[in-house]
This record gives C-alpha cells, sequence and structure tokens, in this order.
C-alpha cells in the first residue's frame, strides 16, 4: 500500500473564565508546562488517544511502527484580568477555529479570586456570551442574503438559526431535518459547536458527581459534562502506569480524566476509528459514524479514495476469535464491500485500489 499521509488531527479547544483553571488542565492532559496566567499565544498540545485493541494487534503483528489516533488541546488564551469576566473578540475567533469546545469552569476557591465558585453562573455567562456572538453573525449574513436575493434554502436556514439564538438557545439543539448546516460552513458558529463541560473541582471532590442542576443545564444545551481536578491529574501525569492505577482507587476513580474526556469526546462528536494493519505499520485511523468506503480509505491517502475499487473488511472481534488474517480468509469471513459499506469501529480495512 502506498504511503499514508497524516491525517487530519481532531482540534478541541479549552475555553475558561480567568482562574478556572483552564491551563493547568491543558497541562495535565498533554503533559506540558505552558504558564498558568492571561494573555499570551494559542498553545496547542497532541496526544495520544489510548486504545487497547491498537495494542493487541500490536503485539500480533510486531509491526516497523504502531499509530494510535491523536486529539490536539488548543488552549484558548483570555485577555482579562483576574476582577473580569468575558471572552475578547480575539479569544472568540480563536475559538471559531475548534472543531469542539471544552469549557473548563471553575468549582474550588482561589484565593486571587473574590467570588465564590460558581460553575452555573459561569456556564450561563459562557452560553450567553456565544449566543450573543453567534446572533451578531446571524443577521449580518441575513441582510446581506436578503439584500442579494440568496436563494430560498440559505435565507430560510438563517432565519430558523436568528429565532433559534433570539430563544437563546444553541444551534447544536436544532435537528440537521430542521436545519441544512450546510450553509453554517466557514462561519465557525459557537453555538453549533460540539461542547464538553469540564468542572474542575478540589481534590476531595474528585471522584464526586455534579450537582444535578448543573448536570441537567449541560443536557439542556446538547452538552457533555464530566468532572476532574486539574491538580490531581497533573500528581497523576508524573506516575508510573501502576502507581496510577492505585492512586486513582484511592480517589474513588476507575481511570484518569484525560481517558474520560477522551472517550466523551469522541461520542459527543460521533468518532469511531478502523484499522490498518501489517508488518509495516499498526495504525488507528479517525472517522465519523456513518462514513463509508471510499471516503474512509481517503483519510488514509487521496489516491486510495480516487482510485478505490474494493475494501477487504475484518471486524476486530472476528481476528481476535481466529487469530489471524489468513484464517479469517479461510473461514470464509473476510467481507469484501464496496464504495458505499458504511465503515464500523474497529473495522480492519484494507483497500484495493487502482490509479
Amino acid at each position: 500500500m502506498c504511503r499514508a499521509f497524516r491525517e487530519k488531527t481532531m482540534k478541541i479547544g479549552l475555553v475558561g473564565f480567568a482562574g478556572s483553571g483552564k491551563t493547568t488542565v491543558f497541562n495535565a492532559m498533554t503533559g506540558l508546562e505552558a504558564p498558568v496566567g492571561f494573555g499570551g499565544e494559542l498553545r496547542v498540545g497532541t496526544v495520544k488517544v489510548p486504545d487497547e485493541r491498537i495494542t493487541n494487534l500490536s503485539a500480533i503483528y510486531m509491526p516497523r511502527k504502531t499509530t494510535y489516533a491523536e486529539m490536539a488541546f488548543c488552549d484558548i488564551p483570555g485577555e482579562h484580568g483576574a476582577e473580569k469576566k468575558g471572552l475578547s473578540p480575539r479569544s472568540l475567533q480563536q475559538i471559531r477555529d475548534q472543531e469542539a469546545l471544552c469549557l473548563v469552569l471553575r468549582d474550588f476557591p482561589n484565593p486571587t479570586l473574590e467570588a465564590e465558585p460558581d460553575p452555573l453562573g459561569d456556564l450561563e455567562a459562557f452560553h450567553a456570551e456565544c449566543v450573543l456572538a453567534d446572533l451578531e453573525v446571524v443577521e449580518r449574513r441575513l441582510d446581506r442574503a436578503r439584500k442579494e436575493r440568496a436563494p430560498g434554502q440559505e435565507i430560510a436556514a438563517f432565519e430558523i438559526m436568528k429565532l433559534t439564538l433570539e430563544d437563546e438557545l444553541p444551534l447544536r439543539s436544532v435537528s440537521s431535518q430542521l436545519l441544512n448546516r450546510d450553509f453554517l460552513k466557514g462561519f465557525g458558529l459557537l453555538t453549533d459547536k460540539p461542547l464538553l463541560v469540564a468542572v474542575n473541582t478540589t481534590e476531595e471532590a474528585a471522584g464526586t458527581e455534579m450537582s444535578r442542576e448543573l448536570e441537567k443545564r449541560i443536557e439542556d444545551l446538547g452538552a457533555a459534562g464530566l468532572t476532574l481536578s486539574a491538580s490531581v491529574e497533573s500528581d497523576i501525569a508524573g506516575l508510573e502506569v501502576e502507581e496510577q492505577v492505585e492512586f486513582l482507587e484511592d480517589l474513588g476513580l476507575s481511570e484518569s480524566a484525560l481517558s474520560r474526556f477522551i472517550r466523551t469526546a469522541y461520542a459527543l462528536l460521533d468518532l469511531v476509528s478502523f484499522f490498518t494493519v501489517g508488518e509495516d505499520e499498526v495504525r488507528a485511523w479517525t472517522i465519523r459514524k456513518g462514513t463509508n468506503a471510499r471516503r474512509a480509505a481517503g483519510k488514509i491517502h487521496s489516491d486510495l479514495e480516487r482510485g478505490f475499487i474494493r475494501a477487504e473488511v475484518i471486524p476486530y472481534e472476528t481476528f481476535l476469535t481466529h487469530g489471524s488474517e489468513q484464517e479469517v480468509k479461510d473461514q470464509g469471513l473476510l467481507q469484501v464491500q464496496g464504495k458505499d459499506y458504511i465503515v464500523s469501529d474497529a473495522d480492519l480495512l484494507s483497500v484495493r485500489f487502482s490509479v
């Protein structure tokens, strides 16, 4: 098979008001040591997505290279002092460039801030800012579309968006049946982006659940949530694997925040992984649920998508049961699929093509 190009890494922007511990969360997730404070440039850190299936396949094939899927965390800097809340125009633009957002909410005492922690209030303030920012973009585009006599479908889409935002609802709450999202492309609308809410709490509360009131509001906004302690995660990151397990158990946790974060993000973004295997490389590729074989092949290399002939597919569990590709073939279980086959999570994929 031809040499693979590096696929686009999923980008998740970490946002939060001053004092939320956002940069500490970023450092804990990425293992970097970005300075904590206000201002500065956008920081990016990439992490490997833990996947036991890739580890198992690598142990079987013993390839020269093993490549896990990756996720990029972007620490979006604020530009306000600790006494203020708000996201600057510069921060809002950097947020628009992200594929998904993670809002870090403070739920711990911060001696640099007079106010008591108010995660629900901060969530409402962030949502309100995003709604207003989106409404400004939508109204401007709607006015222009009307003046230019744009297609009726486009005008209707922006009218739906305007009404939704005026009702203080996020655009992600509107179904694809009602809103043609083709018209949203290029605008980076904030309330249409998948949102993960991370409640940053104390070490003592690291293993507890968030309040039902906050949990419900997160659900109402079409988002997902989790609780973590950035200070605890920083400690975990510096331990050996065996020590991490023991440390987590002492806190009543079964896994690190990074693992929970990645699993939640995959579900939120409707992502799955398929695998390519061989002596050269065992590799995970990330795609959206519902991606067909031809488009999945394009993740590996554009030539494979352009010259796609067929895909040879082995479900991961089938492979593990029989132990080798040859045994799967001998049992008549190798699937030969066409371009419209919907790739499933953990499929082993081999693409035949001609260009």
